[in-house]
């Protein structure tokens, strides 16, 4: 890059874009096959297919895994989300219903006013 190459800021800042994008295209791709293995409605071949298309061509493949699953990627990020926070409400409701250590032994200590 002729402009970069130039100006000693322009390199730096070249060179920040360049590992921005990179960092990006990582977390990118690692959410991609996360989404691919956690699919309950394909099968295990279906998984390999997807996951080689997305090995040996990677950019391809993660653009074509985004165009035709991103819709139902989101929805299922969503029930997930759902589903943990179901799941966390659960047990705060069952660790707050139970009563206090303390209060089963009978070692509470009369209430003072």
């Amino acid at each position: 890059m002729l402009i970069a190459a130039d100006y000693p800021f322009m390199d730096v800042f070249w060179s920040m874009l360049v590992f921005f994008l990179w960092v990006a295209w990582l977390l990118l791709l690692f959410r991609v096959f996360a989404d691919i293995f956690r699919r309950h409605d394909i099968s295990g071949w279906g998984k390999a297919a997807w996951s080689v298309f997305v090995i040996v061509l990677p950019f391809l493949g993660v653009l074509v895994y985004l165009i035709a699953e991103g819709a139902k990627m989101a929805r299922r990020d969503m029930e997930q989300a759902a589903a943990s926070r179901a799941e966390v409400d659960s047990y705060i409701r069952s660790v707050a219903a139970s009563p206090a250590p303390a209060a089963e032994t009978g070692q509470v200590p009369p209430p003072t006013s």
